[in-house]
């Protein structure tokens, strides 16, 4: 998960230990600074990435996931505005292990004591490498709204991606281009708890149930399906002049997985440790069973 939007996460409880909602945003206000001020943020995460399993890429060759580590650094105004760059190191690699850069912009707001909302657009930027799939997709616009008032906090994400892939070759320009467009409902709850471990400390623990419907035609990072499976369909080819090829996936809209996602944030003075598992069942057709996966990341604000 990005920090921001863990921060948004973390100021969403009612009530915690006993203390009103003001007196626990501005116990947490002190501790992040959000509010006061803007900051520079550092972050390192730990994840799995879909990979090929041999050195060969090619459609039959089985995907795996592979384990990445993921370096950021982002800067916060504190109107809510924020930007960011990430990169991503992939172990065992066959080939370039920084497959991939991330430029991200948003907005979040966070003022409102009854709901959250928020924007972003990232960029994606990827290495020539042999390990990661393919993707056309490399724009993203992610946007969400969670109400906050009642104990059990719904939520609702639109993500939609969208760019184009070409190769070119000795005799024949190949274009592929795609999209995917994905919604996803949620429910939750923070739990808030101060003073655990050290007298200016805060821990919060989030489950979540999320159920995704849209399309799944890629491998790609967009922030709705971070799973490993895409949907199984045709690629069809379309022969333009000028010996050019243009590839075009399509899938339905329909459910692609529910999962349950636990979410731990500590935060200490500065520093932030935020590990997250998923269990999550693939929709849509696939013979997948239950599956999950683990994620951590570590930031330090300035």
């Amino acid at each position: 998960m990005r920090l921001y939007f863990l921060t948004f996460l973390l100021l969403c409880s009612r009530v915690a230990a006993g203390q009103t909602l003001a007196e626990l945003e501005k116990q947490l206000d002190s501790l992040l600074q959000k509010q006061q001020k803007s900051e520079v943020v550092a972050g390192i995460g730990y994840g799995n990435n879909p990979a090929y399993g041999s050195k060969v890429a090619n459609f039959e060759t089985p995907i795996i996931l592979k384990t990445f580590l993921s370096p950021s650094l982002s800067y916060y105004h504190k109107s809510g505005f924020y930007a960011g760059v990430s990169s991503y190191y992939l172990f065992n690699a066959n080939s370039n292990p920084w497959f991939e850069w991330d430029l991200t912009a948003g907005y979040d707001y966070t003022k409102n004591k009854n709901f959250l909302t928020g924007i972003s657009y990232t960029r994606y930027i990827y290495a020539d490498s042999s390990d990661v799939p393919a993707t056309p997709i490399k724009n993203e616009i992610f946007a969400y709204f969670y109400y906050r008032k009642w104990w059990l906090q719904p939520g609702l994400s639109l993500d939609y991606g969208w760019g184009k892939d070409v190769a070119k070759g000795m005799h024949v320009r190949e274009t592929l281009r795609g999209n995917d467009f994905n919604v996803i409902a949620a429910i939750r709850h923070p739990f808030i708890y101060s003073g655990v471990l050290a007298r200016t400390d805060v821990i919060m623990f989030t489950p979540s149930v999320n159920f995704t419907l849209g399309t799944a035609n890629y491998y790609s990072n967009l922030k709705a399906f971070q799973y490993i499976s895409r949907s199984t369909k045709l690629m069809k080819a379309k022969r333009h002049p000028g010996k050019e090829l243009n590839f075009e996936d399509h899938t339905d809209f329909e459910p692609r997985a529910v999962d349950v996602t636990l979410n731990l944030s500590y935060f200490i003075g500065r520093i932030n440790l935020a590990p997250s598992f998923t269990v999550f069942k693939s929709l849509g057709g696939t013979d997948e069973g239950i599956m999950s996966y683990f994620t951590a990341r570590m930031a330090y604000s300035f």
